[in-house]
């Protein structure tokens, strides 16, 4: 695959210093800088979508209780206090999803067309600018919905392209034998992203929830400047030879980068093939392929629960009492770092599992149903006390995060290249766009649903949230019993 048309040229800072320049600089080193540019990259962009998450306990309802931590800012923002304060605030989740998954429709086109560096670039600013925004609307006292929604509709836009951009440049940069180890560590990116945004976002709050976004959309903007000065799209630019020249190569070796964000594989698969390519196979083939609808499904009600997350902890963390005790705005938003500390801990685990015993569906089982005792426990006995709390937040970010982490990753390749197509690439690309599409409409719903339940209590939440991963494990027994008849006649 190639990623791009155009040949970008050397970054300028790499021009401005010539030893930072082959022969001074080997292969090697401009591997890891652009490992390391590409991390920092997109983990900015994850940082700069949590403000949205943490400000939702200052936005929304006030908070009724004696707590002493509990102050002024408690009131509430129009138009996001009161008895609709908390379906305004997942509407606002959904505009921004639903504006991110369209966008990468034209990210995708795009970036294999102009210079990847600078749209990655201007990407970057787009969601800083629009970031810093949002939070002006503290600064200039706007209380209009219509205002607050316009703007995560077009940092949706901007968001999409990152995840495009920071595939293609890593795979222009490594082959097939040089993924693994590596490439899981690069793709922890977002859960990073996810925690610094968090506790950036977090430790400003206290001086107004404006802050919040201020850094962040300044921190992102920063980083950008970063990647203009530093980032080398191509190993051509600086004279090293491509890593993989075959086609067939390039794409295998960015599979497991492009399926790591639902969203933004389904997008790159499918603008990176022809119009030829995509026919090769058929949507509704594809579906009937064995292990596509189950897998896809399992995934809406996946991502359902990991987004809802994502969105609301720390607005639960912040309107529940741990030991008696409402806590604060700043810590309850770093304390929901906890959840995505456990996912990435989850995902690596569940693929280890699932390469050691050869069956994903069984894997995926298996932390979906740990899953649900854990959600249970968490609601019921979080609020003990506060190291019960962490600990329970943890396992349940590992448990929840594992099986999607894996789905959109090794079972999306497996499915996309099984023996029934020829194990032709053409059929990855649409398979992918089905599994990963799907899961994109249970990303969205969830906040939504989530900001709508919670008018009712958190426990019609957790209800929907343990109800979502029972649909999503009953979903894959069938893959499972086959996993495991094939396991038993291999044994024979």
């Amino acid at each position: 695959m190639q990623s791009t048309s155009l040949k970008s040229g050397p970054a300028p800072a790499l021009t401005l210093f010539p030893s930072l320049k082959p022969p001074h600089k080997t292969l090697l080193f401009h591997q890891i800088l652009v490992l390391v540019i590409t991390f920092i990259a997109y983990a900015s962009f994850h940082a700069s979508r949590k403000p949205p998450s943490i400000v939702k306990s200052v936005l929304g309802p006030t908070i009724q209780s004696n707590s002493t931590n509990i102050g002024s800012s408690d009131i509430g923002w129009p138009p996001f206090n009161g008895t609709q304060g908390t379906h305004r605030l997942g509407e606002l989740d959904l505009a921004f999803l639903s504006s991110y998954s369209i966008g990468m429709y034209f990210a995708g086109h795009f970036g294999d067309r102009i210079d990847l560096r600078l749209f990655l670039v201007f990407g970057m600013m787009g969601s800083g600018i629009f970031t810093l925004f949002f939070g002006l609307g503290y600064w200039l006292d706007v209380h209009v919905l219509g205002f607050y929604v316009g703007v995560q509709i077009v940092c949706g836009l901007f968001q999409s392209i990152g995840w495009p951009c920071v595939v293609a440049v890593v795979g222009n940069w490594f082959g097939k034998s040089k993924r693994g180890l590596i490439m899981g560590i690069w793709t922890s990116h977002t859960s990073v992203g996810n925690i610094i945004g968090s506790v950036v976002a977090s430790a400003v709050l206290e001086f107004g929830w404006g802050w919040s976004f201020a850094v962040p959309g300044l921190l992102i903007i920063i980083v950008g400047i970063l990647v203009f000065l530093f980032l080398v799209v191509n190993p051509e630019d600086m004279g090293f030879s491509h890593p993989a020249l075959e086609v067939e190569m390039e794409r295998d070796a960015m599979q497991n980068l492009q399926e790591m964000e639902s969203e933004e594989a389904k997008l790159l698969e499918s603008d990176s093939s022809d119009s030829d390519s995509l026919s090769a196979i058929g949507f509704l083939e594809a579906w009937k392929l064995p292990g596509v609808a189950p897998f896809a499904f399992c995934l809406f009600f996946s991502k359902l629960v990991a987004y809802t997350f994502l969105y609301w902890l720390p607005f639960y963390i912040r309107h529940t009492a741990v030991a008696g005790e409402h806590i604060s705005h700043k810590t309850a938003g770093i304390l929901s770092t906890i959840f995505d500390t456990g996912g990435i801990i989850g995902g690596v685990l569940a693929g280890l599992i699932s390469d050691m015993i050869e069956a994903r569906a069984v894997t995926s089982i298996l932390f979906l149903t740990l899953s649900i005792p854990a959600l249970v426990f968490y609601r019921v006995y979080g609020s003990v006390s506060m190291f019960i709390n962490i600990a329970l937040m943890f396992l349940s970010g590992l448990l929840v995060n594992g099986p999607y982490s894996l789905i959109t990753t090794a079972v999306a390749a497996d499915l996309g290249t099984q023996s029934l197509n020829g194990g032709n690439s053409r059929a990855l690309a649409t398979v992918t766009a089905i599994i990963d599409g799907t899961g994109s409409v249970g990303a969205a719903l969830g906040p939504l649903l989530a900001g709508y339940v919670s008018s009712r209590g958190w426990n019609s939440v957790f209800f929907m949230l343990i109800l979502s991963i029972f649909f999503a494990g009953l979903l894959l027994i069938s893959v499972a019993r086959t996993e495991i008849r094939e396991k038993l006649n291999t044994g024979k």
